[in-house]
């Protein structure tokens, strides 16, 4: 069995985090955007700034690390979820992104990850996660896995006429 370590990412994981994405991205989104379209999205969500700005405005992100045989820890990915105001009544979390390297895929990281955002979305009185995920992502498979259901569909205008063709997918607690 595989031991999997949560720890929470600040703005010296920056690398890390852009280097997980540029190295998931190609086999995650190759056959679905264009490779101008990734260039784009990769500029807009995982620049320096970028990031910076999600993490100072709510958005908090954590990195699953792999222990190694030789007891050091191997990090293998990361994910980010913050609150979203639903109504007066309701708070929610988002997911904001999920990826594990390609390498590590299937050693449970990503639940791991999961699992975490779901933890951090109950500890602050969330009623449900909710995600968005292109609809001819993988990925999609794995949050019906895990319970979420896909609530409706969402083409949203990300700029330079690029679109994001998503379904938007919410797990209930």
């Amino acid at each position: 069995m595989t031991e999997i370590q949560i720890t929470r990412a600040g703005l010296t994981d920056r690398d890390f985090i852009r280097s997980v994405s540029e190295r998931t991205w190609p086999s995650t989104y190759g056959h679905i955007i264009s490779q101008a379209q990734i260039n784009f999205m990769m500029d807009w969500m995982y620049s320096n700034e970028s990031l910076e700005k999600q993490m100072n405005t709510g958005s908090e992100f954590y990195i699953a690390s792999i222990k190694k045989e030789n007891e050091l820890w191997d990090a293998v990915g990361f994910c980010s979820v913050s609150p979203e105001k639903e109504d007066a009544n309701e708070m929610a979390h988002k997911l904001n992104k999920l990826y594990v390297l390609p390498e590590a895929q299937g050693t449970g990281a990503g639940k791991a990850l999961l699992n975490k955002c779901i933890e951090v979305a109950k500890a602050a009185g969330s009623n449900s996660l909710f995600l968005q995920v292109n609809k001819l992502n993988n990925a999609y498979t794995f949050y019906l896995k895990k319970g979420f259901i896909k609530e409706r569909e969402f083409k949203f205008d990300i700029g330079n006429g690029f679109y994001m063709d998503d379904y938007v997918m919410r797990l209930n607690f």
